[in-house]
């Protein structure tokens, strides 16, 4: 093969096969109840990462795992919320309305009506209009008005300087501290769990960051990557947003905050805040993560409308509401194309393992998890000429003594490890990526 140059080795995400594992749930706290595929990753660009997203895929650090929806105990619906469309409840309104008067304070807010006040469209506006782009820049020092107090003679303050700005995902000990408290604070975890180190793994080990190739209308570079929102309250951090800046959209992936202000809802503050960004920056959508029917603390999220749930085996969108939340009540697993295709007698439903089988000992190609090539399907890629990253150089897996005889079925077969992993990654990221093996 031709050697692989500098600006192709750039453009791939390497991947590292974990495999099939069965572990226990965070949620339902059963001991092995949820099974997941997992890899590994230092290197992975923000366009490969969409595409992993919208196959069901998410992140913790540089761990990547697409759950078995159909073998867990809690299934992980993927969400995705377009972002031109979402319609504010009337809680969320109020939350941010809330945040906004807490900053700002009534002294300012009086003086600054007199000194400063609104025209009667502008207020008919406000009153019968709700722009959350508007709503959650209302109170950030530097968009606020300050005229000049007539009795102070100095520019009018508001009680409190709220400032966000966004930065690379990098470590901080006030990062650290913050994260700590609210840890231990919210999650009731000791102390002792996190050191600095395990906090960097966590949220500071994120996607490449990168300009886009496409920009903004005002020419600026649209942010590609791992990137944290920092809350910052009369100089002093209060609160983190972990965000993942894909092509069409913006990841959500962890909140905290000091608990402190845990009455001012940052949950939803930091939503809607992300939904602006969407809006300004020309993100399509807003990934809110995983969302679980059953589990009654993420039933919030579904309260972002409109909302979609991805489609474990056709990878569509389907609105998280009327027959789709209807069947989630009913059973945990639900596949609306599987529904329809079933219905309309187009294909038999397939046959579930046995609960006592242990699937980790099996091949990932006969558990038939949800939304996985078949072994036909990866058949007809190209695997002989994947790329394996060893000790620093670019080869190809057929370059591998042996690699033609070995079986594809077998979970302890080199082949069939790499089988596997083309099969939960998917056509395009198997051409755009390389394997990690030996390194």
């Amino acid at each position: 093969m031709e050697p692989v140059d500098a600006e192709r080795a750039r453009q791939l995400s390497l991947f590292r096969p974990l495999g099939y594992q069965r572990n226990s749930c965070g949620y339902c706290k059963s001991d092995n109840g949820s099974a997941s595929y997992y890899t590994s990753s230092v290197a992975v660009r923000p366009e490969h990462y969409e595409e992993l997203i919208d196959r069901g895929w998410r992140r913790s650090g540089t761990l990547y795992y697409k759950q078995n929806l159909q073998r867990s105990c809690c299934p992980y619906y993927t969400l995705r919320l377009e972002a031109a469309a979402y319609q504010p409840r009337r809680d969320q309104r109020k939350a941010i309305n809330r945040w906004n008067k807490f900053i700002l304070g009534p002294e300012y807010m009086r003086k600054a009506a007199r000194l400063c006040p609104r025209s009667r469209e502008e207020k008919r506006h406000r009153k019968c209009n709700f722009d959350v782009v508007s709503a959650v820049h209302e109170s950030e020092y530097s968009n606020i008005k300050r005229p000049i107090d007539p009795t102070t003679k100095r520019p009018l303050e508001p009680a409190h300087r709220f400032e966000v700005n966004i930065e690379g995902d990098s470590v901080s000990q006030a990062k650290f501290d913050l994260f700590v408290k609210y840890q231990t604070k919210v999650h009731r975890e000791d102390v002792s769990r996190w050191k600095i180190k395990d906090f960097q793994r966590f949220l500071c080990s994120g996607i490449k960051r990168s300009p886009a190739t496409i920009t903004k209308t005002n020419a600026d570079e649209k942010k590609l990557g791992s990137w944290h929102q920092c809350y910052r309250l009369d100089g002093k951090l209060i609160a983190v947003a972990v965000l993942d800046l894909v092509p069409s959209g913006v990841s959500s992936v962890y909140v905290f905050y000091d608990p402190e202000y845990e009455q001012w809802e940052f949950g939803k503050l930091s939503a809607m805040r992300e939904i602006a960004f969407c809006l300004e920056n020309d993100y399509s959508y807003y990934y809110m993560g995983y969302y679980i029917h059953s589990c009654v603390k993420m039933r919030y999220k579904a309260n972002f409308r409109p909302q979609y749930i991805l489609d474990p085996e056709s990878y569509g969108w389907d609105p998280l509401a009327g027959e789709l939340s209807e069947k989630l009540d009913k059973r945990p697993y639900v596949s609306l194309s599987r529904d329809r295709s079933t219905d309309a007698g187009d294909s038999p439903p397939s046959q579930p393992l046995d609960d006592d089988v242990n699937e980790e000992e099996l091949s990932l190609f006969d558990i038939h998890m949800p939304g996985v090539l078949t072994m036909e399907e990866v058949k007809a890629l190209d695997l002989d000429h994947w790329l394996l990253l060893y000790h620093g150089t670019f080869v190809e897996m057929i370059d591998l003594v042996g690699w033609e005889k070995m079986p594809m079925d077998s979970p302890q077969s080199l082949k069939g490890i790499i089988a596997e992993l083309a099969a939960v990654l998917g056509p395009k990221l198997v051409k755009d990526s390389a394997v990690v093996l030996f390194d």
